[in-house]
């Protein structure tokens, strides 16, 4: 048995406690990999874990982190050998399986991808879901049949760790990027930066009180659902498409079919947690082609392990900026 530091979610008569213990590797799941993480992050699911909020661990106890990104120590799986350089993002961890907020974790080897030879481990980590589902957004976009020539694509929640990677993924593959926010000023000079060409504030969408507006823009990445979907499905171009990832608004959608039926537009849904192995790693040559490092690591910060936690309270109180990095082995 090896004893490794980790945060964990316990439930005792319905009460919800988080806290960091000492645990040995007895405790982790029968899988065929085992990994010495270096890195993980901090999402907002693993912010919502971290302070017992209910929604996305659904077993207990467990090890919370939706990332991991470290050094294989052993496994089973013909694809690895001990020392590759793996990352991982979503597929049940820190939700149904232990997760990456700990010194090792075990995981199916299925769902391992190599660290591209373009990103150090720190900013494999720092790219982590938030990165991994914006790619996954922009691949579908481009599998729906949308173009740079198309017209602009909006990216709600532009500040967050989904939105400032989207903003970097359009822009570099060729896009005109209106970036959304609730902080225009504050991030004017970060968002342009990472290339959008426009910045508008969060009000022009949550705003809009009509199903149909003036054609704008004809793609959108949206992370925040709620009202902020709401506006920026009205103004999609005829023919125009969103991907929809995240609810850091609201999980609620209060439209009407009219962008579906009078424009053409549609909407695909991204799902980065049951993710095929393919489409992962096309995920990360994407990432590794069209994601500049030194975009990233402008918008990266690392914590040690212990101060996960308190990082997460950021995200919970909407002060969340960019990407934070939880450096394990620190």
């Amino acid at each position: 048995m090896t004893s490794f530091p980790a945060w964990m979610v316990r439930k005792t008569d319905g009460v919800t406690t988080v806290g960091l213990e000492d645990l040995d590797t007895s405790l982790l799941d029968p899988l065929d990999t085992t990994v010495r993480v270096w890195f993980s992050s901090i999402n907002y699911k693993d912010a919502l874990a971290l302070h017992g909020r209910p929604g996305v661990v659904r077993r207990f106890p467990l090890i919370p982190g939706i990332d991991l990104t470290g050094e294989i120590i052993e496994s089973r799986h013909d694809r690895w050998t001990p020392g590759d350089v793996v990352t991982l993002d979503g597929a049940g961890l820190g939700e149904e399986l232990h997760g990456g907020l700990a010194g090792i974790a075990r995981v199916n080897g299925d769902d391992l991808v190599a660290v591209p030879t373009e990103f150090s481990p720190v900013q494999a980590a720092a790219i982590g879901t938030a990165g991994f589902t914006a790619a996954l957004s922009l691949l579908a976009l481009e599998r729906h049949g949308l173009t740079p020539k198309d017209g602009p694509v909006l990216v709600t929640g532009a500040g967050g760790g989904v939105g400032s990677v989207a903003v970097a993924l359009l822009s570099h593959s060729g896009y005109d990027v209106v970036a959304g926010t609730g902080r225009p000023e504050a991030l004017h000079d970060q968002l342009t930066a990472l290339g959008a060409g426009r910045i508008i504030h969060r009000s022009e969408l949550t705003g809009q009180r009509r199903p149909l507006g003036s054609q704008q823009w004809a793609g959108v990445i949206d992370s925040a659902g709620g009202s902020t979907l709401a506006g920026a499905l009205a103004g999609l171009q005829q023919g125009g498409v969103a991907a929809v990832c995240g609810l850091a608004e609201s999980a609620e959608l209060t439209t009407t079919v009219l962008p579906f039926i009078l424009r053409g537009a549609a909407m695909l849904g991204i799902d980065s947690v049951r993710t095929a192995p393919e489409l992962r790693r096309t995920a990360w040559q994407r990432l590794a082609r069209d994601l500049d490092p030194h975009h990233l690591d402008a918008v990266t910060r690392t914590v040690p392990l212990e101060q996960a936690q308190s990082a997460a309270a950021e995200l919970l109180a909407g002060q969340g900026r960019g990407r934070i990095v939880v450096d394990v082995q620190a």
